[in-house]
């Protein structure tokens, strides 16, 4: 399935797979193997799977074994987890082949397997796991696949894991550029880090997420916005995991208002009316950046899209505009005088 950001896929394949659990289980005790393997990119996306699976999973008549595993922690506290029997896994790739790899997990028992944002997938390099992942499951199984493009790369993962396969492609919603503003603001390079904290001071926003190009970005920005009374954390892919998932539990409760990260938590991350993203630094693709601004204006909800734009970007910014079809409105910053 083909399906743009926002378009509510994950509860489209949570409900039918969780139903089916929850009507079949008839015998199974546990430790037997999961019917029920859900692969995802990234370990942010894995949590915020398993935090919706959970709570879809109260309204069942009978409990389900809901387990998520990924990297960057103690594989133990996943072990013994398993070890209770799982109904349904939410994984990324490489820490589901060590569990394999240390018995603690069986894909025999198999019968579903989800590929969510295949192409995020691929593009983090995870395409000879996905290969060795392939050997360890039932040739009989349902397989669903979900990415936001269909490219070349895509298409052979369709090709490796699915037989005859049905192609959905969802209707766009409402035009991103309806529902969500768009504002480039152009202005030097210098003065990014101020016009960024003049905004965060005069707009009434609840919270903020900010995108950087690195975590160093991220890092600096945090800190030059705490230098000046604003409170931020940083989220990217040199933290350890638990500061990860801090930041983002922090920032999903409401405790934090202002978000600095990398293209990490730009796919999947879904925060209740978060009001603006700010674009710092301007992503690399064009699907970068739907996919950032993605993260406002969701469920019936209106947003606002912010780009800070330095005189070396502007080329880029008319490269997405062009891919994207739309202009985004533009205003010019002034640098203040000496």
């Amino acid at each position: 399935m083909q399906a743009q950001t926002g378009s509510g896929k994950t509860i489209a394949f949570l409900a039918p797979l969780l139903h089916i659990l929850a009507t079949g289980r008839t015998g199974k005790t546990p430790g037997n193997p999961p019917r029920v393997l859900v692969l995802v990119p990234t370990r942010e996306l894995a949590m915020q799977v398993h935090h919706r699976a959970v709570d879809l999973a109260r309204h069942l008549p009978i409990a389900l074994k809901i387990r998520a595993v990924f990297g960057g922690v103690s594989v133990n506290p996943q072990m013994m987890a398993l070890r209770g029997g799982a109904d349904l896994v939410i994984a990324t790739p490489g820490r589901l082949l060590d569990l394999v790899r240390q018995n603690a997990l069986s894909l025999g028992g198999l019968r579903h397997l989800v590929i969510d944002e295949a192409d995020k997938m691929l593009e983090l390099g995870f395409s000879e796991e996905m290969e060795e992942i392939k050997q360890l499951i039932p040739v009989n199984r349902q397989t669903l696949l979900f990415s936001a493009t269909m490219n070349t790369t895509v298409q052979t993962v369709v090709q490796a894991f699915l037989k005859a396969p049905q192609s959905i492609q969802v209707e766009a919603g409402p035009d991103l550029a309806v529902v969500i503003e768009e504002k480039a603001y152009l202005l030097p390079l210098e003065q990014k880090g101020p016009f960024l904290r003049e905004l965060l001071l005069r707009e009434p926003w609840a919270q903020v997420l900010i995108f950087v190009a690195s975590g160093r970005r991220a890092d600096n920005v945090v800190r030059k916005l705490g230098n000046n009374g604003i409170r931020a954390l940083s989220l990217h892919g040199d933290k350890s995991q638990s500061a990860r998932t801090d930041a983002l539990e922090q920032f999903r409760d409401g405790r934090l208002s202002v978000l600095v990260a990398t293209d990490l938590i730009s796919r999947g991350i879904d925060v209740s009316g978060l009001a603006c993203v700010i674009n710092y630094d301007l992503p690399r693709s064009p699907r970068d950046y739907v996919h950032r601004i993605g993260r406002t204006g969701r469920a019936g909800n209106t947003g606002l899209a912010i780009s800070l734009v330095g005189p070396e970007e502007e080329a880029h910014l008319g490269l997405i505009e062009k891919k994207m079809g739309r202009r985004i409105t533009r205003e010019q910053v002034l640098a203040p005088r000496a």
